[in-house]
């Protein structure tokens, strides 16, 4: 990649009390506050795996619009679900073990016209694209009557 196609994204935190820090995006951004859940902190914000779960959602759900908005199909509804299963691994760590995102899409095309943007935009989505590295995340696309359009990777037991 050369210096001019990277990008820098910067975010800034300040402990306010235990757990609970404010983030700072940038002078035209709202603060948001996070905290972990209890025993640790109050739960008076969304924790780090909740913010990464709203981050893999957020890029799927951006990348999907975007390529339909090009593709020249109304969007009539989206709506994303991301789950992330955290379990322990070999040294009894916590980590999260895999992601599971069921988008449901209400739009005015059939399936075949969406199949285009439906086979590519998890492949221009950063986020899930650089995470897939650490971990598993399969992807379902549902239409609005729940059919299921779109599969990426098996999903976990929560979404079968």
């Amino acid at each position: 990649m050369s210096a001019i196609d990277e990008k820098v994204r910067r975010v800034d935190l300040q402990r306010v009390e235990k757990f609970r820090f404010r983030v700072s995006f940038g002078s035209d951004i709202a603060d948001l506050f996070v905290d972990e859940p209890p025993p640790l902190g109050s739960g008076s914000g969304p924790d780090a795996s909740r913010l990464l779960a709203a981050a893999i959602g957020n890029c799927l759900s951006a990348s999907l619009t975007l390529c339909l908005s090009k593709s020249r199909i109304e969007i009539a509804s989206l709506g994303t679900e991301v789950v992330l299963t955290i379990g322990r691994n070999a040294a009894g760590r916590l980590r999260i073990v895999r992601g599971d995102v069921r988008i449901t899409l209400s739009a005015s095309a059939a399936p075949e016209r969406l199949r285009h943007c439906l086979q590519m935009f998890e492949d221009y989505c950063t986020v899930t694209a650089s995470v897939r590295q650490a971990f598993p995340i399969s992807v379902v696309v549902l239409d609005e009557a729940g059919h299921e359009i779109h599969r990426s990777e098996e999903p976990a037991e929560g979404f079968r």
